[in-house]
């Protein structure tokens, strides 16, 4: 089997998410910057292997997927060591819960293409782009929190990392660039600490990755 070639931004959450994976799944992989900043994932060579201009890709076993969330159930699927869902069905639909409100909720607002329509096409200043970042972060954490607190542990959902933790990392990580206060947030800020000590999450960091020229 070829390795498998991970095009990526350091930077990009959704990229950040895929690293975690294939570090907990001790996937070994190839990484393939893509910088978003000067536009190369709208260039030609990028668009004739995703049609989407975006980043995670990951070519792996004759397939690109396209779609952090989608790539994380194949390598859950492919790779059963440490299983990002939990075997129990309600569990696992509480651990893809906690995901999504980070995924569809938090996420999609704060994507970069986001931000640059708000300050070009739009003419908003950087404070206003800013502000807009933490708004929608601090509008889900609350939420977050509670649905989570509940059946937390050392984790987001009991004693060991999930899905839930990879996609709230991050998620995290962004939140304290724009200066989103936290403190309110104890269950988070516990799962992100244990999760962190883990050099498959600590790996994936982007201080931790090659930032393109």
């Amino acid at each position: 089997m070829s390795r498998p070639i991970l095009y990526e931004y350091w930077r990009s959450s959704a990229s950040y998410r895929v690293r975690i994976a294939l570090n907990l799944k001790n996937v070994d992989y190839e990484s393939r910057p893509i910088n978003l900043l000067t536009g190369e994932q709208n260039s030609e060579e990028y668009r004739a292997i995703n049609p989407q201009g975006f980043v995670p890709l990951l070519e792996i076993d004759g397939h690109r997927l396209t779609q952090s969330v989608a790539i994380l159930n194949y390598l859950d699927l492919k790779f059963p060591n440490q299983p990002l869902l939990p075997a129990s069905a309600a569990e696992r639909a509480h651990v893809v819960a906690l995901a999504m409100v980070v995924a569809c909720y938090i996420h999609p607002l704060n994507n970069l293409r986001v931000l640059k329509y708000l300050k070009n096409e739009l003419g908003r200043s950087q404070e206003e782009v800013d502000s807009w970042y933490r708004h929608w972060i601090s509008e889900r954490l609350p939420a977050l929190e509670q649905i989570a607190a509940p059946s937390a542990g050392r984790f987001m959902v009991g004693d060991a990392p999930t899905g839930a933790d990879v996609l709230l990392v991050p998620q995290l990580y962004n939140a304290r660039r724009y200066d989103v206060p936290l403190d309110d947030y104890p269950v988070l800020l516990r799962a992100e600490e244990n999760a962190n000590r883990l050099e498959a999450f600590a790996a994936a960091h982007p201080d931790r990755q090659k930032v393109p020229a």
